[in-house]
C-alpha cells in the first residue's frame, strides 16, 4: 500500500500548470500517452483560442479516439462566448461518422448558444452554407428548428435549399405548416422533384 501512495504522489508532483498556450500545446504534441493528453487537454481549454486548437486536433485524419471524445467533454465543458462553435460546425461536414457525432454532441451542449451561428448561414447568401445550417438544425433539433425552418421557406428561392428544408419539416413539422410547403408548389412550379418532396413531407406530417 505504501508503495501506491508513494507512486500517487509522485504522479501529482509531475503534473505541470501550463502558464500559456504555447507551452500547453508543446506539451500535448510532444507526448502519445493517452493519461497526459487528457491532463493536458484540461489546461488547454483554460486558454484563449485553446478550443480551436483542440477542434483542429480532432480534424486530423490520424486523431486519437479516446483523445478526441476527452476533447469533446473539455470543449462541451466551456464557456459559449470562448467556444470555438464554427469550428465544431466544421466537423458536421467530415465523412468520419464518428467525429460527426462528437460535433453534434457538442453542439447540443451548447444549446441556443448556436443559434447565432446558424441564423448567419440561414440568412447568408451562400447556398450550401444555408443547406449546412438547416442539416445543423436537423442534427442538433433544438426548441427553435421549426420555426427557424418555416422563416425560410417563406422567402427562400434557391430550390436545394428549400427542399432540405421540405426534408426535415417532414420530420419535425406540424398539421397546420402544410399550407407554406404546397405553397412551394407555386414557387418552384417548373420543377416536378418539388411536388414529390412536399406530398412526402405533408404525408409524414399528417401520420
Amino acid at each position: 500500500m505504501a508503495l501506491v501512495k508513494k507512486h500517487v504522489k509522485q504522479v501529482v508532483e509531475e503534473l505541470v500548470t501550463y502558464t500559456n498556450l504555447d507551452d500547453a500545446t508543446e506539451a500535448f504534441n510532444a507526448t502519445d500517452d493517452d493519461s497526459e493528453k487528457d491532463y493536458i487537454i484540461d489546461e488547454i481549454v483554460k486558454f484563449h483560442a485553446g478550443g480551436e486548437f483542440l477542434i483542429d486536433y480532432i480534424h486530423q485524419v490520424d486523431a486519437h479516439r479516446p483523445v478526441s471524445t476527452k476533447i469533446a467533454s473539455a470543449i462541451s465543458s466551456m464557456d459559449p462566448d470562448e467556444a470555438p462553435i464554427e469550428k465544431i460546425m466544421e466537423l458536421l461536414k467530415l465523412e468520419n461518422a464518428y467525429i460527426r457525432n462528437l460535433g453534434i454532441s457538442m453542439l447540443r451542449d451548447f444549446g441556443d448558444s448556436i443559434k447565432y451561428y446558424i441564423v448567419k448561414f440561414l440568412i447568408g447568401d451562400d447556398r450550401d452554407l444555408r443547406i449546412f445550417a438547416i442539416n445543423v438544425l436537423g442534427d442538433v433539433s433544438f426548441s427553435e428548428s421549426r420555426e427557424m425552418l418555416l422563416e425560410l421557406l417563406e422567402t427562400e428561392e434557391d430550390i436545394n435549399v428549400a427542399m432540405t428544408a421540405v426534408d426535415y419539416m417532414g420530420e419535425i413539422g406540424e398539421v397546420k405548416d402544410i399550407p407554406l410547403l404546397e405553397s412551394l408548389k407555386t414557387r418552384f412550379k417548373d420543377e416536378v422533384y418539388v411536388e414529390f418532396a412536399v406530398d412526402g413531407a405533408v404525408t409524414m406530417i399528417k401520420g
